[in-house]
């Protein structure tokens, strides 16, 4: 059975595009005059083709190839490679960039989408691309013009590469603990000693640098996250010319066995083996690490919601193709004496609108925190920037937390349309599974990101940023009203997620103030609630857009009902799952620390 051909949604894109991005308000930003959403559109057909013709084949590939190591040389499948060096030449890395150092200066938003696509297409190749588009926002916002010079122009062009280095053996998700020292030398570079682990292609031979941004402590700096600096530390010094010098001190140990994501190279690295030390540039000031690396992991939490989505997409493509071919069983009504394609059968059916809602639902949220993303940054309203800005960091947690967790469900989900197939590897689906498990673990674990929400987000401007967002759900009331009975589900279902999260959100200020461990019991929970009604909002106004075009004759009719289909199912079967969480979310801490901590288990 071969793996089904990819097939870019660009058709969904363009309608979350409109309805819920409003790209022409974006195009209209200050700096995007050269852009428009015609000119979004045809690079759209143009990416979907090169996505589907060199990207979408490596997949496999590199599932079953993986990546190895041999003396500090790290080999990744030749596809990979092959598939870089036309992204390179397409120019499709530099597509959002700055163009003072050659990119093409087009929205956030049309970088999510990129994300998107190539992140479906493979998700294990696309990991470099990500990282650099990172590592190139920490660079932009916070490097001094001769480092951006230096870096920016090849790192844009994605002939060199970039890494966010903070992991180390003691230090994960604290950290505050980590040890890599910085030790200044006379030319006011620096000098890098320790070792981090879990760094996404942290060594390669797919492009001619790697830019590593690495977290590390100056001599004398205070304990914690307030004595981190940021560092930049090339894999080849550059020489003033711009070329290639010699190579740093720094070396990969080996390379992570993983249960996925098997040609993303997971980088062990050791900094200074050879004695004199990694030469090091220090960005910005020192003891800024922390704050500088935030932008990053910002962007990529964002990106990694973005993973969530795509591996859904992916899923979702193959099972319902899977579907249509199966022959089991008789469906209700089919002639005696015939196989039926399981698609006929309801239950299939029940798992395949779930993945089609859902993946509608991740795609509305993550456009709409790129699209306030983009008016946070060009704006000409100060006010509004501030407000778009809050609402991006209220959704960031969200977009990372929810899509990631929801992906997972989803591509198990894919496994059992397959049914026994589905488990074995031939198929590709267990894949998309194996895949999707590292995204709620990495860029802040889901649990953190949980914590971020209740304990800071909620917080926000004394909690008016969350006030304004349900506040602007409960206005979409009067339309639902008026949109008349093929809505009257989307309406009630939408009002009773809307009343049990504002009946939790009270209970977790109230009581989180008393004592943090009763919210923070609550956070995942609440989280999970969160996102429930968030999607179910943003496929209620997918809708409402869908029928207007409808309405009005514009566009494809049939594709534009399964919107309407899709929001409807989520409304009366998957956005109940928003009051299901009040117990858990109300509960408090009392049972989780009742029991011993060495009781847990036998």
């Amino acid at each position: 059975m071969a793996m089904s051909d990819y097939r870019p949604p660009l058709d969904d894109i363009r309608l979350v595009l409109a309805e819920i991005s409003d790209l022409a308000a974006i195009c209209d930003l200050p700096g995007y005059e050269h852009v428009d959403p015609e000119t979004v559109d045809g690079v759209l057909d143009e990416l979907g083709r090169f996505v589907a013709e060199v990207v979408a084949p490596v997949n496999r590939i590199g599932d079953e190839e993986g990546c190895s190591v041999t003396d500090g040389v790290v080999s990744a499948p030749e596809a990979f490679g092959t598939a870089w060096d036309k992204f390179v030449e397409s120019g499709w890395a530099a597509i959002s960039q700055d163009p003072d150092y050659g990119g093409g200066g087009f929205p956030g938003s049309v970088q999510t989408v990129l994300t998107e696509l190539l992140a479906t297409a493979s998700r294990a190749w696309s990991m470099g691309p990500m990282l650099t588009v990172g590592a190139l926002d920490a660079l932009h916002s916070f490097a001094d013009e001769g480092q951006k010079e230096t870096y920016l122009p090849k790192m844009v062009t994605a002939e060199w590469s970039g890494t966010m280095n903070l992991t180390e053996p003691q230090a994960g998700s604290d950290v505050g603990a980590l040890t890599s020292r910085a030790v200044p030398a006379d030319d006011g570079s620096y000098r890098i000693f320790g070792t981090k682990i879990f760094i996404t292609f942290g060594e390669h031979e797919m492009t001619e640098n790697i830019i590593q941004l690495v977290l590390a402590r100056t001599p004398d700096s205070p304990p914690g996250t307030k004595g981190i600096s940021l560092f930049i530390v090339p894999k080849y010094l550059v020489n003033d010319d711009g070329s290639l010098g010699e190579r740093n001190d720094y070396r990969c140990l080996s390379v992570e066995h993983k249960l996925g994501l098997h040609a993303s190279p997971t980088c062990v690295l050791s900094f200074g083996d050879g004695g004199d030390g990694a030469v090091g540039f220090l960005i910005g000031e020192e003891h800024q690490g922390m704050r500088y690396m935030f932008k990053m992991m910002n962007n990529a939490r964002l990106g990694v919601g973005v993973e969530g989505l795509a591996v859904t997409e992916r899923a979702l493509q193959q099972a319902a193709d899977y579907a249509i071919e199966r022959r089991q069983g008789r469906a209700i009504g089919a002639p005696a004496g015939e196989q039926s394609a399981i698609v006929d059968h309801a239950d299939v059916r029940r798992m395949l609108l779930t993945m089609r809602a859902y993946t509608d639902a991740m795609r509305c949220l993550l456009y709409l925190n790129a699209a306030s993303l983009d008016v946070a940054a060009r704006h000409p309203d100060s006010d509004v920037r501030q407000a778009a800005s809050d609402r991006a960091e209220l959704l960031t947690p969200i977009s990372k937390a929810w899509c990631t967790d929801v992906g997972v469900e989803m591509s198990s989900l894919g496994i059992q349309i397959h049914g026994g197939y589905g488990y074995i590897e031939e198929t590709g689906a267990a894949q998309h599974w194996r895949d999707s498990r590292i995204s709620p673990i990495y860029e802040g674990t889901n649990g953190i990101q949980a914590m971020d929400l209740v304990g800071r987000k909620l917080a926000m401007n004394g909690g008016a940023v969350m006030v304004d967002l349900l506040a602007e759900i409960a206005g979409l009331d009067n339309e639902l009203a008026a949109a008349g009975e093929a809505f009257a589900s989307i309406r009630k279902g939408l009002a009773d997620a809307l009343a049990a999260t504002e009946e939790a959100t009270g209970w977790l200020v109230a009581n989180g103030l008393n004592d943090p461990n009763d919210a923070m019991a609550g956070a995942t929970p609440y989280l999970r609630m969160f996102g429930q009604l968030v999607g179910g909002w943003l496929l209620a106004r997918l809708a409402l857009g869908a029928q207007r075009r409808i309405d009005a004759g514009e566009g494809d009719a049939t594709h534009l009902g399964t919107k309407v289909v899709a929001a409807r199912f989520y409304a009366e079967q998957l956005l109940p799952i928003a009051r299901a969480q009040m117990g858990a979310v109300m509960a408090g801490k009392a049972d989780l620390f009742e029991i011993p901590a060495d009781a847990f288990s036998a």
